[in-house]
C-alpha cells in the first residue's frame, strides 16, 4: 500500500496524533463539477516531472470533471511566483497547484516568512518519486562509488546539477550524500528537468539528479546510464540500478521526491474532499497507471486531512535535515 510506505518513511507518529483513521478515502455522495475550466498552476517549466505528472492526469480528470484542466507553468523565485498566485485565489477550486517537496524546504528557507503551510489547503498526495542520479553514457562514471572517488580525487570540483536553488529538495539529498561519504560537490541548480539533461549531455554539469519520469527517454535512447537511487528500493523500470544503501551510503530513504495538489486557504472541507476524490479516481485510469508504472512512482491516497497531517511531519524533517545540512 502507497500509504503504508509514507507512514513508515515519514513517521506514522503525525497522523495517528490527529486521531485521523488512515484508510483509502471513502467515495462521496456525489463528484466534484466545477462552473469552469481549472488552472493548476506549476512552480518549473514544461517537461520536468511535475509538468508530466499533471498533463498526464489531466488527461483522465478532463472527461470525468466536464471542464478543461489548464496547465499553467510559472517557474521563479524558488516557487515563490506560483505560489502568491495559488495563494491569492479564490478558495473555489478554479485555482490548483502542485507542490513538491521543495515547496516545504522553501518556506523554511528561501521563502521563510513569506509563505507557510496555513497560507494553503493541501489536497491530495499524489506520488511519492526517489530522485535518481545520472550521467552520460560515456562516462567514467558507473556507480555511487565511482562518483565519491572522483569527488575525493577532485575535492569539490564535480558539478552535480538537479532543480531548485541551495536548500531544494534534491540539494539536500546531495547533501546527504555528501556527510556519509565524507566528500563536497558543486551543485549547479536549474529551473526543469529538460535543462539539467541538457546540461549534462552539453558537459556542463558532470551529474544529473531527477525523477526517472521525465529522463526516462535518454535511458531508453541509451544516451544516459544511472549511478544510483536515492529510495529503500531499486526502481522496477531500472533494475539494475542500485540503491545508495545498497552500495554502501547511509542516506534516509525516506527523503523522497513527493507530488501533491494544493489550494488557497479557506477551501471548504466539502470540496477538498470532492477533488481529492476526482484526482485519485482518474489515477486508476490506464494512461494514468501505464505512466505512473513506467515512472517508477508510488501513488499516494492520502485525504485532505491526512494530507495536512502528513504536511506538518515533513516540515519537521524538512527542518532537520536543512540544519543538519548546514543551510538554516
Amino acid at each position: 500500500m502507497a500509504l503504508n510506505f509514507i507512514t513508515r518513511s515519514f513517521g506514522a507518529a503525525a497522523i495517528a496524533a490527529s486521531g485521523i483513521v488512515t484508510a483509502a478515502p471513502a467515495m462521496a455522495q456525489d463528484t466534484w463539477q466545477p462552473a469552469g475550466p481549472v488552472n493548476v498552476v506549476l512552480h518549473t517549466k514544461p517537461g520536468g516531472g511535475t509538468d508530466v505528472f499533471i498533463r498526464t492526469l489531466a488527461e483522465a480528470l478532463e472527461p470525468a470533471i466536464g471542464q478543461t484542466i489548464v496547465v499553467v507553468n510559472a517557474p521563479g523565485g524558488g516557487g515563490a511566483t506560483q505560489m502568491n498566485r495559488v495563494k491569492h485565489a479564490a478558495p473555489d477550486g478554479l485555482t490548483l497547484g502542485v507542490n513538491t517537496a521543495t515547496h516545504f524546504t522553501g518556506m523554511l528557507t528561501n521563502l521563510k516568512g513569506v509563505f507557510s503551510p496555513d497560507d494553503f489547503s493541501w489536497i491530495a498526495l499524489a506520488q511519492i518519486d526517489p530522485i535518481i542520479y545520472f550521467v552520460k553514457k560515456d562516462s567514467k562514471l558507473n556507480n555511487i562509488q565511482d562518483l565519491v572517488a572522483d569527488a575525493k580525487e577532485h575535492d569539490g570540483e564535480v558539478n552535480v546539477g538537479g532543480f531548485g536553488p541551495v536548500g531544494s529538495m534534491q540539494y539536500i539529498g546531495t547533501t546527504m550524500l555528501e556527510d556519509a561519504a565524507g566528500v563536497k560537490f558543486n551543485w549547479v541548480a536549474h529551473q526543469s528537468t529538460p535543462d539539467i539533461v541538457a546540461a549534462l549531455l552539453g558537459g556542463h554539469i558532470d551529474v544529473g539528479v531527477a525523477n526517472l519520469g521525465p529522463v526516462l527517454q535518454f535511458f531508453e535512447a541509451d544516451r544516459i546510464k544511472g549511478l544510483g537511487v536515492l529510495g529503500a528500493k531499486r526502481l522496477d523500470t531500472l533494475p539494475d540500478m542500485m540503491t545508495f544503501d545498497e552500495q554502501g551510503f547511509d542516506v534516509d530513504e525516506s527523503w523522497v521526491q513527493i507530488r501533491g495538489v494544493f489550494g488557497p486557504a479557506g477551501m471548504p472541507e466539502d470540496l477538498q474532499n470532492k477533488i481529492s476524490q476526482a484526482i485519485y479516481k482518474a489515477m486508476q485510469s490506464k494512461v494514468y497507471q501505464d505512466y505512473a508504472r513506467a515512472s517508477g512512482v508510488v501513488d499516494g491516497d492520502l485525504t485532505p486531512a491526512e494530507y495536512t497531517a502528513f504536511i506538518d511531519n515533513l516540515m519537521k524533517t524538512a527542518d532537520k535535515q536543512l540544519s543538519k545540512a548546514g543551510v538554516k
